[in-house]
């Protein structure tokens, strides 16, 4: 496979209709996450040039779509409010250099292979941190919906400012925002396969406004500079360079995890697979010239990917020309973008926010599980109230936890000891009398499948609660994988019956778990005749040293 992405020619019209079928949705939302981030239209409008187009051209999945998202727009309204507030000069200069570490940190997870774990997260997790970045991106909408600016302070601010913003309501633009929710929710769908709901709420919002309320005093994007972005040069403070980095590799990681499980979309659309570290790659290029050049941070949209895959999309090629298309637009006909209400694009934000939220595991995540609802409901609350990567964090260290503790109580079962030969342990006939001729004075300890850390309880509390026996036989014949801490206790019991004078035999152990007892050293406590045995051979010496030991 080439450095670039896989661009064919022999779906030209396909990729060519897909690709305009996405510029024409992308265009709205583009506007919507520009105007609700802070940084403005036209970074909205020139990130979703730049990362599709860079992200379509170098990345891994053939069909995706990538431009400003939700949950990137969440966190950009973060970074963007943080630093323009320290910083008034400077701070929208220090936001697009986050863009850019974002999109090198992107690139380095890629340059690492990283891409395989990173969407390797339990759904709990995933859908609570999704539904909470839907929950905020409907809460920062509050104050625009309501015909004024987004208040200070985040989510916490705009709570705050509720009871004033409801005192200060603008009935013109709340009635412009519901009117375009209202027209992209009810839309029939046969409308829906000819135009855009976003786009015709746009439209629609935009006429209304000027022909019914044109006296009126409702806030408009204003004029959009023409022609190409200038250039942003990195810029930073030494004090912030910190604050910097840890934004970044946030933005970074959201945008991976972001645009990997829009991946894994288009695969199942397209009965595809895509090359993760490639498209980490391609999405960490594409921040990288957006952040450049003053457009915010983009990923894998999931709404433009399925759009352009419908509309006959199947190489890089219909990503390339969303992105061409569209950069044509904002070329020629950005002043008719001067007119469009800001509650307009409050609506459509909102409704994006509402989309996000994950409602149908929301419905019946207790049914599944009481503790997976307990982790996603966590999630949800530390993401809204406290921070994404915290959320995340916690939420996949809990999940993690008790995914281990649940294996732990399974592998415990393949620990088991037993002296006769009507245990539940799978002996030949031959090896159940010989148990049984040991009278109880002869114990065959056996460990089966994966002993993980969490096993090593299991393993010394079988073996203190051996009291009269004389020899012992640790069975490791089917252990699949031996991790650390078990073989230390293996290794500790062993070292205890020996201690205790019993007669000690350790058969089974081959491949991995042989050579890491052996680097343990483990071996050199027992004769080669104790080791080198079968099972059966064991429990053959074992019965036969018994008179001799008593």
């Amino acid at each position: 496979m080439g450095f670039t992405n896989r661009i064919s020619l022999q779906n030209v019209r396909g990729d060519v209709f897909g690709g305009v079928t996405a510029a024409v949705i992308a265009l709205p939302m583009a506007l919507a996450f520009g105007v609700a981030s802070g940084a403005g239209a036209a970074s909205g409008l020139w990130g979703a040039v730049l990362v599709g187009f860079f992200a379509a051209l170098f990345g891994g999945t053939p069909t995706l779509i990538s431009e400003p998202t939700g949950p990137m727009t969440v966190v950009m309204t973060t970074v963007i409010a943080t630093f323009t507030a320290a910083h008034p000069d400077d701070g929208l200069a220090m936001a697009f250099t986050v863009v850019i570490l974002a999109g090198l940190f992107q690139i380095l997870f890629g340059v690492l292979k990283l891409g395989r774990y990173i969407t390797m997260m339990p759904y709990t997790v995933i859908s609570g941190f999704m539904s909470g970045i839907g929950i905020i991106l409907i809460i920062l909408q509050v104050g625009p919906f309501l015909g004024q600016a987004i208040p200070a302070g985040g989510v916490l601010g705009t709570l705050e400012s509720v009871p004033l913003l409801l005192g200060e309501i603008q009935p013109v633009e709340t009635f412009l925002a519901a009117l375009t929710v209202a027209i992209i929710w009810f839309t029939p769908a046969r409308f829906k396969k000819l135009v855009p709901p976003q786009l015709l709420a746009l439209v629609a919002g935009t006429l209304i406004s000027l022909v019914a309320f044109g006296d009126a005093d409702i806030r408009r994007i204003g004029v959009i500079p023409s022609g190409l972005p200038p250039l942003q040069l990195p810029s930073f403070y030494p004090g912030e360079l910190q604050r910097m980095v840890f934004y970044g590799a946030v933005l970074g990681m959201l945008g991976c995890i972001d645009a990997l499980l829009t991946s894994l979309v288009a695969d199942s659309l397209t009965r595809t697979e895509h090359d993760s570290n490639k498209e980490l790659f391609g999405q960490g290029l594409g921040n990288v010239m957006s952040g450049l050049f003053g457009g915010i941070a983009g990923a894998g949209a999931t709404m433009g990917t399925v759009v352009n895959i419908q509309a006959g999309g199947r190489s890089a090629l219909s990503g390339l020309t969303r992105a061409i298309v569209l950069m044509v637009v904002i070329l020629g006909a950005s002043g008719l973008a001067a007119s469009i209400p800001m509650a307009v694009l409050a609506g459509i934000a909102l409704k994006v926010g509402i989309d996000i939220i994950d409602w149908g595991f929301l419905k019946r995540a207790h049914l599944l599980s009481v503790k997976g609802a307990a982790i996603m409901y966590g999630v949800i609350l530390l993401t809204v109230l406290v921070d994404l990567m915290v959320a995340v964090g916690i939420g996949v260290f809990v999940a993690n936890f008790l995914t281990i503790e649940r294996m732990n109580a399974l592998q415990s079962r393949g620990v088991k000891a037993i002296s006769t030969g009507d245990g539940e342990l799978d002996l030949t006939p031959e090896e159940k009398v010989l148990l049984d001729q040991g009278e109880g004075k002869v114990l065959l300890f056996q460990l089966n499948g994966a002993m993980i850390f969490g096993v090593a309880k299991a393993i010394a509390r079988e073996h203190n609660a051996i009291t009269d026996c004389q020899s012992i036989v640790f069975d490791l014949g089917s252990v699949s994988h031996l991790g650390v801490t078990a073989a230390l206790a293996l290794e500790n019991a062993v070292e205890e019956a020996v201690e205790k004078g019993r007669n000690v035999y350790v058969v089974g152990a081959h491949g991995t778990t042989r050579q890491r007892l052996e680097r343990l050293r483990m071996f050199k406590l027992l004769d080669a005749a104790h080791t080198e045995i079968s099972r059966h051979e064991a429990l053959q010496a074992a019965i036969g040293l018994r008179s001799v030991v008593g």
